[in-house]
């Protein structure tokens, strides 16, 4: 367990999934053995991820939507690691879109080299752990606003928000790290 949308296509600007798979597995590891069905399947997922975003449906997304497009696919990218993939997919002159042929061959290959894996559980246990000398298993409001914004890759106001609604029991006003964690943790299977 880890941590845890007339014209042809190539007239429209999309390369074909087979060409960019291949091209993907040679790129990434010659013994490597994906099948064209596993290629297909990882296809099919970006393109659905990337089409939640795409509003005007011409294969294009904001750049801002990125980062929420490679976590809802697995993917846990830190902020200097998100900026370097975007830097990786967008044009040389930047406009504020990524298409979707840039996307795809680059998430691809994220994907196929298992990048940006989430924290294992046991991991994150023991961060929350030293965050918790008391061993009292939860920390308080206050403790995780002060450990999130003020220590390490500061969370910005919005994901601080975001997580104090998932993790923070309304009840007793604190994060039961176990349970966050356990939440939290996707299985890959």
């Amino acid at each position: 367990m880890k941590f845890n949308t007339s014209l042809s296509q190539r007239q429209l600007g999309l390369v074909s999934t087979h060409e960019i798979g291949m091209a993907s597995l040679q790129e990434v590891d010659k013994d490597a053995s994906y099948s064209e069905a596993a290629l297909a399947e990882f296809h099919k997922k970006i393109k659905e991820a990337f089409e939640v975003f795409d509003h005007e449906s011409n294969n294009t997304v904001d750049v801002r939507e990125i980062g929420t497009i490679v976590r809802s696919l697995g993917c846990c990218p830190n902020e200097g690691e998100l900026h370097d993939l975007i830097a990786e997919v967008e044009e040389e002159e930047p406009t504020g879109y990524i298409r979707f042929e840039k996307f795809l061959p680059v998430m691809t290959n994220v994907l196929l080299e298992r990048r940006y894996r989430p924290v294992p559980e046991d991991i994150l246990l023991r961060a929350f752990e030293v965050l918790d000398p008391a061993k009292r298993g939860f920390l308080s409001k206050e403790e995780l606003i002060k450990y999130m914004t003020e220590e390490g890759e500061p969370f910005s106001q919005e994901e601080m928000e975001e997580m104090l609604s998932a993790a923070i029991d309304p009840e007793s006003n604190s994060i039961h790290y176990k349970d966050y964690i356990t939440m939290m943790v996707i299985d890959e299977n």
